[in-house]
């Protein structure tokens, strides 16, 4: 126990540690800031956080490490441990956003559509991608932030995944092109929903409804639903969709393990139970039970996007561009064509969702 804490220790206090971790908090809180401005607000904190990551990257390899392989170690263990480790703290705490007496009441007929969107679409992603030659992490990855809430969903995943040490660089590279992918297909396709949801003539609720089905980020769904008039019924419909991924992440740690996991030293495989998704649940439950809570709720999840704008931005500075050029193609299409029909499927579903209920409201009213 006294080995483990030493390590940890001088993995934490060190000099590389403190100039990362205060770049990455800093990249943070300006990315949530710009976020406030017409057109970041597409993108979101954590997808703006990412790319001062890539941006600064730069300066720190020419000013800071420049031919210190000392510092270049420091640097790359530091951004690792950060996106590591605090995605999960983040994504714990984003679970107080996450109201499900809402949920399980005014959201109880989204639950199942988002049951089936979530599944279909990761299912048809992962195909699609593995048919163009696509890695199965990069593949998995991908599938999961189209079908379920972008970027969170990426590291969510991410997390549960274990891979060896000597691929974890491979890793970071994958999550890195798999959240870029998820926020242009979510920015492309949420501009393409609000430019031509008007022209469809669906009502706003079944506009809201496949906002919410379809688009990637919380911050997509919103932006159409607020175009909308609808945003209540697309934000209900897209959390639906964000519960999903406690399930996926449980799901594919377990199928990851059994399909692409590595045999360790001593021939046992050992599943990475993603054990943060259960703190995610925790949260969640304390944010709608417990009633003081509500009162700071607002904070906790400020306080999530922030260090998750860390986890990002940490992300960003590791990463391999080079990688990014020579993968990123294929998985982009995989990730288009599956946004074409998911968009198409969760019109079809809004409509007929709300088809029905209308159909049932005349007949009672005839009664």
């Amino acid at each position: 126990m006294r080995e483990f804490c030493t390590k940890w220790w001088k993995r934490i206090a060190a000099v590389d540690m403190l100039f990362i971790g205060v770049l990455t908090l800093l990249a943070s809180l300006f990315a949530s800031w710009l976020k406030q401005f017409p057109g970041f607000s597409l993108f979101g904190a954590l997808i703006i956080a990412l790319l001062i990551g890539m941006i600064i990257q730069f300066p720190i390899r020419s000013a800071y490490v420049g031919s210190n392989d000392g510092r270049k170690a420091g640097v790359k263990d530091a951004a690792g441990l950060i996106s590591n480790k605090l995605l999960r703290l983040g994504i714990i705490l984003l679970g107080f956003k996450l109201n499900l007496a809402v949920l399980f009441t005014q959201g109880i007929k989204c639950l199942p559509i988002a049951a089936v969107v979530v599944t279909l679409t990761i299912i048809v992603c992962y195909a699609i991608a593995r048919k163009l030659g696509v890695d199965p992490m990069l593949a998995i990855l991908t599938a999961g932030g189209t079908g379920i809430c972008g970027a969170a969903a990426v590291m969510g995943l991410a997390g549960s995944i274990k891979v060896s040490e000597d691929k974890q660089d491979e890793k970071d590279n994958d999550v890195t092109m798999a959240v870029a992918i998820v926020a242009i297909m979510g920015t492309v396709f949420a501009l393409l929903e609000i430019a031509l949801g008007p022209l469809t003539g669906m009502t706003k609720d079944q506009l809201g409804i496949t906002a919410g089905a379809s688009l990637h980020e919380i911050a997509h769904a919103v932006a159409a639903g607020d175009a909308f008039g609808a945003v209540d019924i697309a934000t209900i419909m897209k959390l639906s969709r964000v519960l999903m991924l406690v399930f996926a992440a449980i799901i594919i740690a377990i199928w990851w393990e059994k399909k692409h996991s590595e045999v360790e030293n001593t021939g046992k495989k050992t599943v990475a139970f993603p054990w943060f998704m259960l703190g995610f649940i925790g949260a969640s439950i304390i944010g709608t039970f417990v009633p003081f809570i509500a009162f700071i709720t607002p904070q906790l999840v400020d306080f999530a996007y922030i260090v998750l704008g860390m986890a990002m931005a940490a992300l960003g500075i590791n990463v391999n561009f080079k990688a990014i050029a020579s993968k990123g193609k294929k998985p982009m299409l995989a990730s288009f064509l599956t946004s074409i029909l998911l968009m198409c499927f969760a019109a079809g579903v809004a409509v007929l969702f709300f088809l029905i209920d209308k159909c049932s409201e005349i007949r009672i009213g005839g009664i």
